[in-house]
């Protein structure tokens, strides 16, 4: 198992280039089984849940292949197969093959999820989804055995119970095929989805209202790709260097960008006291001065990302005052406190709040990336920290950020992976 090595407080400065969103990225690869010729997706992260699909993919006879930035699939001989376990409990994301499936073959044996440990993420409101466009969802030995009724699939109108990004994009892959038109309701709002309705849109699909509370599809016999589809900037990525370079940056311009998609989280950095230019595609960050705590609360989109409480942590240690961050999404996403306590950080939690208070300097240690973020908030604080930082469970970094060695060493990181 690979290990990162950080030695720490070295300023770090100069540029970084933001990749293609992972959460447009696993929704993404998955819809093209929709379409019935070859699909070409531009601007992909190099990231290992890119190469954990491509090996899903290749299961059901699905060639792909990655060069540069730029993944080609072709599904012109995919195979209906049954997708039980195995690699399907590498990833969250792979769930989206449910959808998929559902809407090309009618059916799909599909072995329920992996991904992060990070409380709990029900699929209840996928099953509805499914359930309402009239296919029949049962649990066999692990797996969701999904199947249509002989007629196909049908629309229907879908209430969400609770703003689910998984079960929006899932059921906007069952329905594009569907007969008639389905309307989703109480549907996430995330740029992500309006990435994925701008795909499938290109590919002849009719999906209109993505970015609203409001879905509505207009199914469509088939699916046909005739152009590339370039994914959105990442931005928790962008949010992840941007906390980064106020933390430890010396003058840090984060590029590709898409600011607009940062709006919660570039608040709370100015009320932090953040000096930033905020540029087209672009963000200068300068070096902080004096900074004040803040409190944040996670909320859906375009509320403060979930998946940016935790990279902002080690920033608002070097703030003064009490700072307070209450997840709504994911009240147990707690497992990089732990690992700050371990380097010296100032951290209590009372009923799932996190209360944080200033702390003049981090001590490196060895400390454990349970998941994805929880490890971008310790690789900040390896960075800002003196003396080596030792990060075990790297893979989880690796999952969802885009050649992060690379890009830290392009700052000016003295950071390195081992065995």
């Amino acid at each position: 198992m690979e290990k990162m090595l950080i030695h720490g407080g070295k300023k770090l400065s100069g540029e970084v280039v933001i990749g293609g969103a992972k959460n447009s990225t696993v929704a993404l690869i998955p819809a093209a089984i929709l379409s019935r010729t070859p699909v070409t997706l531009d601007s992909v992260p190099h990231i290992q849940d890119v190469y954990n699909l491509m090996a899903i993919l290749d299961d059901m006879n699905v060639k792909s292949d990655f060069t540069e930035n730029v993944l080609t699939i072709d599904p012109t001989e995919i195979n209906d197969v049954p997708l039980p376990n195995g690699k399907i409990k590498s990833l969250r994301a792979s769930y989206y093959f449910m959808g998929a499936l559902l809407g090309r073959f009618g059916k799909a044996i599909v072995g329920l999820p992996g991904g992060d440990d990070i409380g709990p993420r029900p699929i209840d409101q996928h099953i509805k989804g499914f359930e309402a466009l009239g296919a029949s969802v049962s649990n066999e030995h692990g797996a969701m055995a999904i199947k249509a009724p002989a007629e196909g699939l049908h629309g229907a109108r879908i209430f969400l119970d609770m703003v689910s990004v998984g079960a929006t994009i899932n059921v906007i892959l069952a329905a594009v095929t569907a007969r008639g038109r389905t309307v989703i309701e109480n549907a996430a709002k995330e740029p992500e989805i309006i990435d994925l309705a701008t795909y499938l849109n290109n590919m002849g699909a009719k999906v209109r209202g993505a970015g609203t509370d409001v879905i509505r599809i207009d199914g469509v016999p088939t699916l046909e790709a005739h152009n590339s589809h370039t994914i959105i900037p990442d931005r928790i990525e962008a949010g992840t260097y941007l906390a980064m370079a106020a933390a430890i940056g010396e003058g840090v311009k984060v590029k590709n960008i898409i600011s607009e998609h940062l709006d919660a989280f570039l608040a709370k950095l100015e009320e932090m006291g953040v000096v930033m230019d905020v540029g087209e595609d672009s963000i200068f960050v300068y070096p902080s001065g004096d900074l004040k705590m803040v409190q944040i609360k996670t909320m859906p989109y375009p509320g403060f990302a979930t998946d940016l409480q935790q990279p902002i942590t080690p920033l608002m240690l070097k703030a003064h005052g009490e700072g307070l961050i209450i997840d709504t999404i994911y009240p147990k996403r707690v497992r990089h406190i732990p690992e700050l306590l371990r380097m010296g950080a100032d951290i209590t939690i009372e009923n799932d709040v996190i209360i944080l208070h200033h702390c003049d300097h981090l001590q490196g240690t060895e400390v454990a990336a349970e998941e994805i973020r929880a490890g971008a908030c310790l690789m900040i604080a390896g960075l800002m920290a003196e003396g080596t930082t030792t990060i075990t469970k790297v893979d989880n970094i690796l999952r969802g950020y885009d050649r992060v060695v690379m890009k830290l060493r392009g700052l000016g990181a003295d950071v390195e992976l081992i065995d």
